[in-house]
């Protein structure tokens, strides 16, 4: 697989989200989930992504299994600043530096590791200045615990504040054709500023893959159904529509919709990183394949004609939820 570079950092040009491996989407396989990062690192997938709050804090767990022994193969990129209560509807956010240090040794400790290469922000504090979160986390680089730094989420100006303190290598956000807010501002910032863009998501949480037709095909357990306004009645149906009109361009190349979806986030520059989640061997070597699909003019003007960005019906995340992006 080819190599792109997000700030001063190489990486793989298609990541691995862990998430879906411990939550959100379903029962989990830990077996499954350790045999498919295993393959990832056999295909050239260098980036693994994860997060304290996955699982709280067990895909980190699974995730340190998984790469024991074969760490110096992986880049591993975790997250910090979400705070779970015991009602899956309410989160808090922590950025104060006494967390920042918390947060990372617990991590550390989860993950079974001395260091992490990338370590964001998950979400920011909007009563806590950027300017001593990124301190806190820039203590961690020159103690060794973490090599560079990113943001999840995060508005423009707080970009530019947190990288006038730190230099920021990625900033992660929700990007597919889906999910296309980042780009008036958020992608702009980032490009002045030479950071990279990893895009979580790529996939529209696997709608866009053209395997779910009706919320009758999500299990038990799995968020999409229970509380994603974009596949709630109504949405779920009018959203359908940009499946199919993939279908149609993913034909002429012989290659699925998902494939599309996923080479047009990777057409959207060299510095842009896809980490698209999986838990099943056969959907990650889907997902690689389509690293290597090169779209044409013709192929990209087709999709956005397909799909214009204000196709989606329904927000990206419930109410609560949407007040903390974009801080």
């Amino acid at each position: 697989m080819k190599t792109r570079t997000l700030g001063a950092l190489e990486v793989s040009a298609q990541g691995l989200g862990c998430m879906g491996m411990s939550e959100f989407y379903g029962q989990a396989d830990d077996a499954e989930s350790i045999a498919v990062v295993h393959r990832a690192l056999e295909l050239g997938v260098t980036l693994l992504d994860t997060a304290d709050m996955y699982g709280r804090g067990a895909n980190e767990e699974l995730v340190g299994r998984a790469i024991a022994d074969r760490r110096d193969a992986v880049v591993l990129a975790t997250k910090f600043g979400v705070v779970r209560s015991d009602d899956p509807r309410t989160r808090g956010v922590r950025g104060d530096a006494e967390y920042v240090r918390q947060a990372a040794d617990a991590s550390l400790r989860r993950l079974g590791v001395d260091h992490v290469d990338l370590y964001y922000q998950h979400r920011v504090d909007p009563d806590v200045p950027i300017e001593e979160t990124i301190g806190a986390m820039a203590e961690l680089v020159r103690q060794g615990k973490v090599r560079h730094l990113g943001l999840s989420e995060a508005g423009a100006d707080t970009i530019r504040r947190a990288h006038a303190v730190h230099p920021i290598a990625a900033v992660q956000t929700e990007w597919s054709l889906w999910s296309r807010d980042i780009e008036d501002a958020t992608v702009p910032v980032c490009r002045e500023l030479g950071i990279g863009v990893v895009a979580y998501s790529p996939l529209g949480r696997g709608f866009l893959t053209g395997r779910f037709t009706s919320r009758d095909d999500f299990g038990s357990g799995d968020f999409r159904a229970a509380g994603n306004p974009r596949f709630a009645e109504g949405n779920l149906e009018r959203n359908l529509a940009v499946v199919e009109a993939l279908r149609a361009v993913a034909a002429r190349h012989d290659v699925t919709p998902g494939q599309i979806a996923l080479a047009w986030v990777q057409h959207r520059g060299e510095d842009v990183v896809p980490i698209p989640g999986t838990k099943r061997r056969k959907y990650l070597e889907e997902n690689v394949a389509a690293e290597s699909l090169v779209l044409g003019e013709d192929d990209l003007a087709a999709i956005e004609a397909a799909v214009p960005a204000d196709a989606v019906a329904g927000e990206r995340y419930p109410e609560e939820a949407m007040k903390l992006l974009g801080r």
